[in-house]
């Protein structure tokens, strides 16, 4: 068995080819049985968000399987291979399992050390799970991944740091106000940035939104958007008094606000600080604007040296978690290397446990004079000498799972304790549990074909609206 992720990300592939592989919740259980279904494939879990999708399975053999899963996104998404063959990537055994390790972590975020993509990794194995998509080894896995993005977080202090401007912009707010609210908030221009920052501090609780511009119906747009409240600029100068925080981003060639303008407002203020971001540029707030007391300013330059400052922090505490990764790498290849011995370590026990048990009924049949007591001394001395044999020779099998000759010691194991009937046995054991356990599973090929119908004939209702229209 071998484990493989194949799909694209932010880094692969624009977002008009990421949009096509979306994948709603109505639809994911779907598409998970549907690539249960796929040939080869014994587990799978889809990690779907607006930056990835990505397919992660056991599979039988590697290469013939890159190729069913690709057909499987071509019949699937009804994408044509030729539209995404060139974004796609393709990781697989170690390779796969340090991926998964680095994108739960968020190692592999656009953000790095972001934590929205933990949950949403943990949705994605949760419903896998539900719809027995998975089994030994992703249930391991993805355990271990989740575990492992949870003490990323928790041990270092990767997320701590603001890294994009509008966020350092909010960051810096909560050192001079500590909390936002009862602050009001003035937007001076309708810039992207300006709106970000401002969509920042609301959500942080600013109670109170004015949104200024020259074009009025501009500023209502933006204004409604945070249920604030639109003015012209004339009337905002006027207003100064009444914010608290002012972000401005128009594109006048001037100072928009200018040291009077402040000066006046924070007489009206008395002594309130006042906390102003001008990224703007050229600059909208006039620099001797900083020079007044109790007024804070911050241009683009010292936002992005937070942020930059920040980011080189969050690049030291990814180092950190990137060893933890490669131990827990190598956790997980040892204890999938032991994987193929635990039958014969299972077949050597019950072995061992029998001769014990046959042992006691011989003894106790020539001393049937012993009552319970020493009955149950000998039991377990004997249990414990059977135990203290097979201890070191189960160590040894584990270790020599992970070299390079392991098929060879297997056999070898096997002959010296003449454990081919157990073996056998056990083996006959798993094959009727998993025959039983597919039984359970229903097919998603009947599923999938007439969900695909349902589309098809509400993509033609919807035609036929549109032209009637």
């Amino acid at each position: 068995m071998h484990l493989i992720v194949v799909g694209l990300n932010y880094r692969t592939a624009p977002v008009e080819v990421r949009e096509r592989f979306a994948l709603s919740e109505r639809e994911m259980p779907l598409a998970l049985q549907a690539l249960k279904q796929t040939t080869g494939i014994l587990e799978g879990v889809i990690v779907a968000t607006c930056n990835r999708t990505e397919l992660y399975a056991v599979v039988d053999r590697l290469h013939l399987c890159g190729h069913y899963i690709r057909a499987f996104m071509e019949q699937w998404f009804k994408i044509p291979r030729k539209d995404f063959n060139s974004h796609l990537y393709m990781y697989e055994d170690d390779r796969a399992v340090e991926h998964l390790f680095r994108v739960t972590s968020g190692l592999d975020s656009m953000i790095i050390g972001e934590t929205q993509i933990l949950g949403q990794v943990r949705d994605a194995f949760l419903l896998a799970q539900e719809e027995q998509a998975t089994g030994t080894l992703f249930n391991r896995l993805f355990k271990q991944a989740i575990t492992v993005a949870k003490r990323a977080h928790s041990e270092t202090s990767i997320g701590e740091s603001a890294v994009s401007v509008s966020y350092a912009a909010v960051e810096l707010g909560k050192r001079i106000f500590g909390r936002f609210d009862d602050k009001t908030v003035m937007i001076v221009g309708a810039g992207k940035m300006s709106e970000l920052t401002a969509q920042h501090l609301h959500s942080n609780g600013a109670k109170e939104v004015l949104v200024v511009n020259r074009t009025l119906e501009k500023a209502e747009e933006l204004a409604e958007k945070f249920q604030g409240t639109a003015m012209p600029l004339d009337e905002a100068l006027s207003r100064l008094k009444d914010a608290d925080i002012i972000i401005s981003s128009t594109g006048a060639e001037k100072f928009v606000i200018t040291r009077k303008h402040i000066e006046a407002a924070m007489a009206a203020r008395k002594k309130k600080p006042l906390f102003l971001i001008d990224i703007a540029v050229p600059r909208d707030i006039e620099p001797a604007c900083g020079d007044i007391p109790n007024v804070f300013l911050y241009d683009i330059d010292d936002l992005e040296g937070i942020v930059e400052t920040n980011l080189a922090k969050r690049r030291k505490e990814a180092a950190i978690i990137e060893e933890m990764i490669a131990d827990e790498q190598e956790a997980y290849r040892q204890w999938y290397a032991t994987l193929g011995v635990s039958p014969l370590i299972r077949a050597l026990q019950e072995k061992a446990a029998a001769i014990q048990e046959n042992t006691m009924e011989s003894l106790f049949r020539k001393l049937p004079e012993l009552d319970d007591r020493q009955v149950k001394v000998i039991r377990k001395l004997t249990k414990s000498i059977v135990n203290q044999v097979i201890h070191d020779p189960i160590l040894r099998i584990k270790e020599l799972a992970a070299d390079k000759r392991s098929d060879e010691a297997l056999k070898l194991f096997v002959q010296l304790f003449a454990l081919e009937d157990e073996v056998a046995h056990l083996k006959a054991e798993e094959r009727a549990e998993e025959k039983s356990r597919k039984e359970l599973v229903p097919s998603a090929k009947g599923t999938a074909a007439n969900t695909a119908s349902v589309m098809d004939v509400e993509k033609l209702l919807s035609q036929l609206a549109g032209a009637l229209r």
